[in-house]
């Protein structure tokens, strides 16, 4: 994200009430301006358009919410309880398996200019936008996994099948648990017929 993108959204009356998975932003204006730059969604669309506005809550994901609480653009609570950022990592990682390592390529796709959204519907962690949701289809849906882990051959026929099948790109993130976001290595896949 931009400096000038951070500018127009450095607001601390920005507050995102965090339950579940799922954090919400009631404030319509702030919601487009956050939307506008590729964060969280108006909660009724189902395929938003990132060149309108809407006048509805919006919803962010927990990577979401903990990236824009780390660059200091929001507040946030869970529940009814004001957090500081460290207690969301702490809230994420009892509810999500393996939030750190997801979140450290959630935030190191970003950080290289991705958009990066739920991958949730086509089995991956993460889907990943070149221009944008409502501008183009997700080329990429990626799929994260610690270093430690062993892959079975089926699991990487797997990865390329989903490629296949919803026509996109599958990337395998994988994560050194010792150093989660200094060490991650991409591998692309792509269903080739012989």
């Amino acid at each position: 994200m931009s400096s000038c993108s951070e500018a127009k959204i450095n607001n601390k009356n920005i507050k995102i009430f965090t339950i579940g998975q799922k954090g919400f932003l009631f404030n319509s204006i702030l919601g487009n301006n956050l939307f506008k730059i590729f964060f969280g969604k108006p909660i009724d669309e189902s395929k938003p358009n990132p060149l309108k506005s809407y006048d509805q809550p919006f919803v962010f994901s927990i990577y979401e919410v903990f990236y824009l609480c780390n660059k200091g653009l929001i507040s946030v609570s869970i529940g009814n309880i004001d957090v500081k950022c460290n207690d969301i990592e702490s809230y994420a990682n009892k509810i999500i398996n393996s939030f750190n390592l997801k979140y450290s390529v959630y935030k190191d796709i970003k950080e290289k200019g991705y958009i990066v959204r739920s991958g949730m519907k086509f089995g991956a962690d993460f889907t990943v936008y070149e221009l944008g949701p409502g501008l183009e289809h997700a080329p990429y849906v990626v799929t994260v996994t610690s270093a430690a882990n062993l892959l079975r051959s089926i699991d990487i026929v797997g990865l390329g099948r989903l490629s296949h099948s919803v026509r996109k790109k599958s990337v395998l993130a994988i994560v050194d648990d010792r150093d989660p976001y200094n060490n991650i290595n991409y591998l692309v896949f792509k269903w080739v017929k012989p």
